[in-house]
């Protein structure tokens, strides 16, 4: 037999000493690893840090809070390409930059330093009502606008797309503005008649294409559209008839609303805000309720999600597109009531109820058309329009460029795309915590 070769895998079998040998070699190498404690498992990422990161994961929040910025930034390039002295300083960029470089700084940062303190705090304000009075117009231009975008979410989670909040808002502000100086009514009972009467006005308004596009299937783009403008002419109509004008005035407005039907003030006499925006919380709490808490709202999302399906299951489409209606209908009206029951006029005049309703589009549009999203989002539109006033008196900035700001947040929140890539938020950073999410905490 031929001796194996050293090295191949016919080597002669070991020997019993070569054996032990390679066993004591064997456990000594082992003996430390053996001795180590098994390594620890990861551990686990609390409740908050994961919160954290799935809100900076390009979500929803992040691509608001990125777009607020967005819009800021181009808010200010606006403001200093329209500054003729701004301008001129630039006219001689090369030889002395930091002229320019200053006068933007302090044209921008002076603007929105103004707007902040027009809409949240003054720190060099003096006494209490003065120190009130940012957050106080902040709210009073919030109420209606809180009541007009959940008319807009409400009818868009239920599929449908109510543009004519602003018709409905106007047939609110007038059964709201009737009853205040019509009925002679008791305080208490007078006011909440009034309001009830906004709400009412605005409901039949919106029951007219909610029952056209069930029973005709006539699209309720063109339907309020089309019922905006006759709200609107019906306005300008009713408040020069006898009986409605103002007998002291030759101009178009009515009558003032008597004293017992307008909304409490909320800081005092001397400040503006009122009553109603603690009803547009109470309001919005009602909605969000109704919406994720209710059989009615189930059936609304899926008839908004999905009407043939709906329809085989038993739900009564026709019925939920008129309840959608005059539901939305019932909230741009109550939107509608704040204007005349509210400070910001106690009478009807053409364009008492402004873009209110127009401006709930927006609103609905950048709260998501989720309830507490539209609160937060008419706030901030609250805050833009207080805030804008006093940035023109005090920054010379056109008070069109807060216009020009909330169109800016609508478009870039409406393209989270372009924000993402501005901002480099890849999808994969989103679909960690997602992942983490479906594994357990």
């Amino acid at each position: 037999m031929t001796n194996a070769q050293p090295g191949s895998p016919d080597k002669d079998p070991a020997t019993a000493d070569q054996a032990a040998r390679m066993a004591l070699d064997n456990t000594e190498r082992a003996e430390p690893t053996s001795g180590r404690k098994p390594p620890e498992p990861a551990e686990r990422p609390s409740l908050g840090r994961i919160f954290l990161e799935n809100l900076w994961a390009a979500n929803t929040f992040t691509v608001t809070l990125l777009s607020l910025v967005l819009a800021m930034i181009v808010g200010g390039v606006l403001m200093i390409v329209s500054d003729p002295e701004v301008l001129e300083a630039y006219s001689y960029f090369t030889a002395r930059p930091t002229d320019a470089l200053d006068a933007s700084w302090t044209l921008v940062s002076g603007a929105y330093a103004n707007l902040f303190k027009g809409a949240v705090l003054d720190p060099d304000a003096v006494g209490l009502t003065a120190a009130l009075s940012p957050i106080s117009e902040t709210l009073t231009y919030t109420a209606p606008l809180v009541f007009t975008g959940l008319s807009v979410a409400l009818a868009f989670r239920g599929g449908l797309f109510n543009i004519g909040a602003q018709g409905q808002a106007t047939m609110g502000v007038i059964a709201a503005g009737l009853a205040g100086f019509l009925l002679p009514l008791p305080p208490g009972l007078h006011l909440l008649v009034a309001v009830l009467a906004g709400a009412l006005g605005g409901a039949a308004w919106g029951f007219i294409p909610g029952i056209l596009k069930a029973r005709t299937g006539a699209h309720e783009v063109i339907n309020t559209i089309m019922l905006n403008y006759v709200a609107v002419y019906f306005l300008t109509w009713l408040i020069v008839q006898n009986g409605i004008q103002n007998p002291n005035r030759t101009d178009a407005i009515s009558r003032p609303v008597d004293a017992s039907a307008q909304l409490p003030p909320l800081f005092g006499d001397n400040l503006r805000a009122h009553g109603g925006i603690i009803l547009a919380v109470l309001v919005t709490w009602a909605v969000a309720w109704l919406l994720n808490r209710s059989t009615l709202g189930f059936e609304m999302r899926a008839v908004g999600s999905n009407p043939a399906a709906s329809r085989t299951a038993g739900i009564s489409v026709t019925r939920t597109y008129v309840l959608i209606m005059v539901f939305a209908g019932a909230l741009a009206g109550l939107g509608g009531s704040q204007m005349v029951l509210g400070t910001t006029a106690s009478a009807l005049t053409p364009l008492v109820v402004a873009q209110i309703g127009f401006d709930g589009i927006l609103v609905a549009l950048l709260g998501r058309v989720k309830p507490w999203g539209v609160l937060l989002a008419a706030l901030l539109f609250g805050a833009l329009q207080a805030g804008g006033n006093r940035m023109q008196s005090y920054s010379g900035v056109s008070l069109e460029l807060v216009t020009v700001l909330q169109a800016l947040i609508v478009i870039f929140i409406a393209a989270p795309a372009l924000v993402k890539a501005i901002f480099q938020l890849r999808a994969a950073r989103a679909a960690r915590p997602q992942t983490s999410l479906a594994k357990g905490w």
